[in-house]
């Protein structure tokens, strides 16, 4: 049983783990999306995260903490250029896991892990939805209501089925 354990140790030595997950994170950061298994992708997350968290706040601490992590230049300065910048206002959550089906070799259950306010797809797609629909659950009731209130609706057009029968 697992009881207490936080840590997935993903078949690895500790140094192994820590080194796979920083390439990851810094693939993740310069890539803005990797597609990986689910359980490295949710191990991912936890190491990432609180890295994204830090980069809000640009100090030379925080540089060299992330950097120890990283251990990698190019990725550092994109975070702290580009991607702390999108994530400002976002109080936290700033990935996202798309589960893609299961891998052909040996039927691992595969992933996306991408960085949430850079997939402007699924960006678009959401604000236009959001604008565009409103539900309401008395929509047939105000019809047949309006319909009825207006006396022209034979020479206007909009007979329902349900009227013509009674006149």
């Amino acid at each position: 049983m697992r009881h207490g354990k936080k840590i997935n140790h993903l078949g690895r030595t500790s140094a192994h783990r820590k080194a796979m997950l920083s390439n990851m994170a810094s693939s993740l950061i310069l890539h803005k999306r990797v597609s990986t298994t689910v359980a490295k992708a949710k191990a991912l997350r936890k190491y990432v995260e609180p890295l994204l968290t830090k980069s809000k706040n640009d100090t030379t601490h925080s540089r060299r903490t992330i950097f120890s992590y990283l251990q990698n230049k190019e990725s550092l300065k994109e975070l702290f250029d580009q991607v702390s910048g999108k994530i400002a206002n976002r109080p936290g959550g700033y990935t996202r896991i798309l589960k893609t089906g299961n891998r052909l070799g040996d039927n691992a259950d595969m992933c996306i892990i991408e960085l949430v306010d850079y997939n402007e797809a699924m960006l678009g797609s959401t604000a236009k939805s959001t604008e565009s629909r409103t539900r309401t659950r008395r929509r047939g009731a105000k019809k047949k209501e309006d319909t009825a209130s207006t006396p022209s609706n034979e020479a206007s057009g909009n007979v329902d089925a349900d009227t013509s029968s009674t006149t």
